[in-house]
């Protein structure tokens, strides 16, 4: 998989590099597929700042340094709740860019109640924050890891074009 996102990886690092901005991500349902692909481009270190898989709420909670009072009414797959992070790392990290995905890869229950195949990728930017759902219906965790991987770089890629 690794291989088949190293060119889009490559592009997301160009785009970056040319701007002189770097980059923090906060992997959820991703386990950190998005910060791996990522960090296949050689020099990484010259956009890429840092990130943490947040697979539990003390890990929300240390990554993100915001009170469980900033997360009520949000769920674990839904809109606010990822730009939040994303708006987070990127704060947190000192980045230009955050990157926060966070989902329900299938195979066992979602804490929240959120439907196996759910995936929401929030990038927060300088000039605003863009969010993007994937849904593939389907309880296939890998599968679905990768897919949301996929779907994350991608709107990556299609926010940091469309600023260009």
């Amino acid at each position: 998989m690794l291989d088949e996102l190293h060119p889009q990886a490559g592009r997301i690092a160009a785009l970056l590099r040319a701007r002189g901005e770097k980059i923090a991500v906060a992997d959820g349902a991703t386990g950190g597929l998005i910060a791996a692909s990522l960090l296949t481009v050689p020099g990484a270190l010259n956009f890429f700042v840092g990130g943490g898989v947040v697979y539990s709420l003390r890990a929300r909670d240390i990554l993100f340094d915001r009170p469980r009072e900033a997360y009520r009414g949000m769920h674990g797959t839904g809109a606010d709740y990822a730009v939040l992070q994303a708006r987070s790392i990127r704060e947190n990290f000192h980045a230009d860019w955050g990157l926060a995905e966070s989902g329900s890869a299938g195979g066992s229950i979602h804490p929240g109640g959120a439907a196996s195949g759910t995936s929401c990728a929030a990038v927060a930017g300088p000039n605003g924050q863009w969010v993007k759902i994937t849904r593939t219906n389907s309880d296939a965790r890998i599968a679905n890891m990768e897919a949301f991987t996929r779907a994350a770089l991608g709107h990556l890629e299609d926010v940091l074009n469309r600023l260009t």
